[in-house]
């Protein structure tokens, strides 16, 4: 049995794991500290310096705790859109993470944002790598100036482990510098947004070797001998990988967002700009997202401000009693079909308030928006490209919720099904890739698959033609 030591960097936290085969020995997480830059209306960045010695002392308390174990790889997985600055002298100095929007003001300044997306298979939006560069320049030129290679988030725990520069084509396609047609970076694209292609570090597949781990760090985490990294990828790609999903199938990632992704062959492109093209892993195979933005972030704030008393059991035993609803809600904050934020949300019922309206009515509303935005997208996808049967594959902690699965189910009419581990899906997602690189044997955590087949005549059927009326009412569709 092959052990390793995972790195799986999110948005809001990060949490180091050292893995056996399938199962999570421990986990070590930590909160992700952005800073603001005034210098922009929204921009966010991040310090490496401050986030390396946390990733590091994590992966050095795995090993304490566990001094029998010999590692015998490093893997990372991370947030898409988020990238590191390396310097001349070897310095990771700066951080642009998903959630800074530097690029927004100059985004009208970019030429040709059609064939940006056909090019790169994005939106010609501030979220991504090349806009937050391109804000970076205008602002700070000689910071922009001091770069010598930009890399992915995931990637960055590469260069901390190898001192080697690479990015995995999942993370690549974030930079919109990337053409996902050619799997090749592009000087068209690098022109358009006024970048230098020289920055840019060399592709490789998940599952490549970057190389043998530092001798001081290997020393330090008790690894064998000339123990490698081995590269990861974006965090979507790789928890899909968990899935097990093939051509065809679609799946859903539900957490802080909840990505809906269909695999394809061949690659998709749709002149309406409705969907983001994703290169998979290893960039052979294209997904194709919808996405109804934030959803599980809505949920889990909810139920922590006014629900902290209530564990999750408390509250799924609550919702499979509810024969009614009082109220919908509506909190996500993408209608990705139409490429538009919905900026109005909360809550909407009759008024005056009725009597028998209690705070379970309230977070089994903010429930079912989650369910039916994410239907809504995954109907729209299967519209779009074809790919209608079988069931929907799913992962991610928002899955932890029964009445979610059976929501979801209800509504697509399809069955939705999870592995297991499925909560821990980008863990497991990265020890399979590690698996396969080093021919040991597929390990999937103990258990039988979930399995949630749709039922006909349930509230959240009833609920959804009033949830859609009212919130298309307020976003004025």
């Amino acid at each position: 049995m092959k052990h390793y030591l995972m790195v799986d960097l999110g948005t809001g936290n990060t949490r180091v794991a050292l893995v056996s085969g399938g199962s999570i020995l421990g986990i070590r997480t930590y909160t992700n500290v952005y800073h603001r830059d005034d210098a922009y209306e929204d921009a966010q960045y991040f310090l490496p310096r401050e986030w390396a010695p946390k990733i590091l002392q994590g992966c050095r308390e795995l090993c304490a705790e566990h001094p029998d174990v010999v590692i015998d790889a490093v893997s990372s997985a991370a947030a898409r859109q988020s990238f590191v600055l390396l310097d001349r002298e070897g310095e990771a100095f700066y951080g642009l993470p998903n959630i800074d929007n530097r690029g927004r003001a100059y985004m009208d300044q970019v030429p040709d944002h059609q064939e940006i997306y056909r090019l790169s298979g994005k939106w010609a939006t501030e979220d991504f790598g090349a806009a937050k560069l391109l804000g970076l320049r205008k602002v700070y030129p000689e910071m922009y100036d001091k770069i010598a290679c930009v890399l992915s988030l995931s990637e960055w725990i590469a260069w901390m482990f190898t001192g080697e520069t690479v990015m995995e084509y999942s993370q690549a396609c974030e930079t919109q510098l990337y053409d996902i047609g050619r799997r090749a970076w592009s000087e068209e694209l690098c022109r358009k947004y006024g970048l230098e292609m020289d920055i840019l570090p060399p592709l490789a597949a998940a599952g490549t070797v970057v190389g043998p781990v530092l001798p001081q760090l290997q020393q330090e985490l008790h690894m064998a001998e000339g123990a490698p990294f081995i590269l990861g990828g974006a965090d979507t790609q790789v928890a899909l990988r968990q899935t097990g999903i093939g051509p065809g199938d679609i799946a859903v990632v539900s957490g802080t967002t909840s990505p809906v992704v269909t695999e394809m062959e061949q690659l998709f492109y749709d002149p309406d700009q409705r969907v983001w093209t994703d290169a998979g892993l290893g960039g052979n195979t294209y997904q194709v997202e919808m996405n109804p933005g934030v959803t599980g972030l809505n949920y889990q704030r909810f139920r922590d401000n006014l629900y902290a008393d209530w564990s999750y059991g408390d509250l799924e035993e609550a919702y499979e009693k509810k024969t009614s609803f009082a109220c919908t809600a509506s909190f996500s904050s993408l209608l990705f079909y139409e490429r538009r934020s919905l900026r109005r949300g909360g809550f909407f019922m009759a008024s005056p308030m009725d009597a028998g309206v209690d705070r379970v009515d309230f977070i089994w509303a903010v429930l079912a928006d989650i369910a039916c935005s994410i239907y809504e997208q995954l109907h729209a996808l299967e519209q779009l490209t074809g790919n209608t049967g079988g069931c929907i594959l799913g992962c991610g902690g928002g899955f932890q919720s029964r009445a979610l699965c059976h929501m979801l189910a209800d509504l697509s009419g399809r069955e939705v099904r999870l592995r297991p581990g499925f909560s821990q899906a980008t863990v497991l997602g990265l020890a399979d890739i590690c698996n396969r690189c080093l021919g040991s044997e597929d390990v999937q955590e103990a258990g039988e698959d979930l399995r949630f087949a749709p039922r006909s005549g349930q509230l959240i059927h009833q609920y959804y033609p009033v949830w859609l009326e009212n919130r298309n009412r307020a976003n004025k569709v």
